[in-house]
């Protein structure tokens, strides 16, 4: 029986291996975008909203009642891991390199488990956990100034993608609660649904630089058509599957090659070069992350 439950698991850990290789790559796409003319906010709203309709399409749902409280919850998740994340992310690769701000957004874990600690008796860090924080700190100044004290594009960008990892340790405080009363199916719905409306204010200020003609291009509906239907509406639901058949802990291992992937991408497709610092920066960020996930406390888990 457990050589059978480890074979069947073996598929979930392709899954999801396949999920993180899909959005490490997903950088390259949404910078295609903006080199197109799409704004960071653009992208993101045709993103959710392509996932959103097609959700619906494919499935039957009825509207559902859930309380104020879980309701405010579900809001969070919308803005968190929506559409201040997203924005965030895709302002930062307007303005940095992709290789940056992968590094940079693989550091959310490190800012998961602080909060967590935070918020839940469950979730204590230790010291070993507060070291690898630190590490990662240090290379993320490290890849902030690696062109020196000069405050400027790079600087900011790198700064917005410490700040998208950091809304997405809100999100993930607020789906541990949605998790243990709805289904991942109907979390990704109200998830893409409150991330598309929280961010529909911001783009009515905006003043759109995207023409008709523009969007009828091949790359652009294709990129946007992929990061809707692939890296949202897709990975979203397979990522919420595997999470629940091999755990959480296991599943987030493999988001340490998210970085790796993208700057390997990069590197190949947009010919990305960067300096020594940023090489040492990089490594120490993942090196503090991968510490600080290795010695953190977590509470026991079904399927781990």
């Amino acid at each position: 029986m457990g050589q059978d439950k480890g074979h069947n698991d073996f598929w979930y850990h392709v899954a999801a291996f396949a999920m993180i290789l899909v959005w490490g790559i997903s950088f390259l796409n949404t910078r295609v975008l903006l080199d197109a003319g799409l704004t960071p906010t653009e992208i993101f709203v045709a993103r959710f909203t392509i996932a959103y309709v097609s959700l619906l399409v494919v499935g039957r749902f009825k509207v559902r009642y859930t309380g104020w409280r879980d309701e405010l919850l579900f809001v969070l998740c919308g803005v968190a891991g929506g559409s201040a994340y997203f924005i965030a992310e895709n302002t930062a690769l307007e303005l940095t390199l992709i290789s940056d701000v992968a590094v940079l957004v693989s550091t959310a874990p490190l800012t998961t488990a602080l909060m967590g600690a935070i918020f839940y008796r469950d979730e204590r860090i230790t010291w070993m956990t507060l070291v690898g924080m630190l590490i990662a700190f240090v290379g993320s100044v490290m890849l902030a100034l690696k062109d020196g004290l000069v405050w400027g594009d790079s600087v900011v960008g790198d700064l917005l993608a410490l700040l998208a990892a950091f809304v997405w340790a809100f999100y993930s405080m607020a789906l541990k609660k949605l998790n243990r009363k709805y289904t991942t199916l109907f979390i990704t719905r109200k998830l893409f649904f409150y991330g598309v409306l929280s961010a529909l204010p911001l783009l009515a200020l905006e003043q759109t630089r995207v023409s008709l003609a523009v969007l009828k291009q091949p790359e652009v509906w294709g990129n946007l058509l992929y990061l809707g239907l692939i890296c949202s509406l897709a990975a979203y639901f397979i990522w919420g599957i595997t999470v629940k058949r091999i755990g959480a802990v296991r599943a987030s291992n493999y988001f340490y090659l998210s970085p790796v992937i993208s700057m390997i991408a990069a590197a190949l497709w947009f010919g990305e070069r960067t300096n020594a610092i940023a090489y040492v920066g990089c490594i120490l960020i993942l090196a503090g992350v991968v510490i600080a996930e290795k010695f953190k406390r977590k509470p026991a888990e079904v399927n781990q």
